[in-house]
């Protein structure tokens, strides 16, 4: 049963990925820690977006900003070489919490926070503190949102750009996670993915041709609040279990 949970929730949420870049990656991993332990789940759910945003990349290579890209690595790296040194790994009520809150800062007004990934010093940033937040809470997508909301691309280079940082973010999360997640025996075996990863692929590629079918303002006002109700479903998940009123 619990292979077959993962199994659908990566097709669904790898189409809702296809279409808006971010929000499926909130979804399966919310989806994921209900039936994993918080170090197996970081590793599936690395795994599978992975594969999810990688093949979301290559369908719209010729969109990617790769400017934008090469200094995003810069400032990842940084953040990977840090995490070196820190061992930490939240609890399930916090780490449902954490990706409660995250969508909230697409909500920030711009006179507070003005981000703009085209600009060299602010892709550097985003590299850095994307990379740390997903390895933080497992997600990063509504931050990674924040800094190319005010680019001039439209949504096929923000949405291919997007997946290319995601797969290196991810890339840093399961080297982190992939020690503890073998150690709590609770990974599932290594089959799972003949059948997850074509599945990410095929739910990916029914979302890219969405996409093609919405405008920006559409793509834009959609994302905004479905990664708002996401996370506002998260954060009193979060708060029932740190008050015992759910398992």
């Amino acid at each position: 049963m619990t292979a077959a949970f993962i199994l659908l929730a990566t097709f669904v949420t790898a189409f809702i990925s296809g279409v808006f870049g971010m929000a499926g990656g909130l979804i399966l991993m919310g989806a994921l820690a209900l039936v994993l332990p918080v170090a197996s789940a970081m590793v599936v759910h690395g795994v599978i977006q992975s594969v999810s945003n990688g093949w979301r990349a290559i369908l719209h290579l010729k969109w990617i900003d790769w400017r934008v890209l090469g200094i995003y690595l810069a400032g990842s790296a940084v953040a990977a070489g840090l995490l070196v040194f820190a061992s930490f790994e939240l609890s399930k009520p916090w780490l449902f919490i954490v990706l409660g809150l995250v969508p909230a800062v697409i909500w920030l007004p711009k006179h507070i926070l003005h981000l703009d990934a085209s600009r060299p010093h602010h892709a550097v940033a985003c590299g850095f503190v994307v990379t740390g937040l997903n390895v933080i809470a497992g997600v990063s997508g509504p931050l990674l949102d924040v800094f190319f909301a005010d680019t001039q691309s439209d949504r096929r280079s923000i949405v291919a750009t997007k997946a290319a940082t995601q797969v290196v973010s991810h890339g840093v999360k399961i080297a982190y996670y992939i020690l503890p997640a073998i150690g709590a025996a609770g990974l599932p075996s290594a089959q799972w993915l003949l059948v997850a990863a074509p599945l990410a692929i095929l739910g990916t590629t029914a979302g890219a041709r969405f996409l093609a079918l919405m405008s920006d303002v559409q793509f834009r006002q959609w994302t905004k609040w479905i990664v708002s109700a996401i996370g506002a479903v998260y954060v009193l998940r979060g708060i029932l279990l740190l008050t015992g009123s759910a398992s």
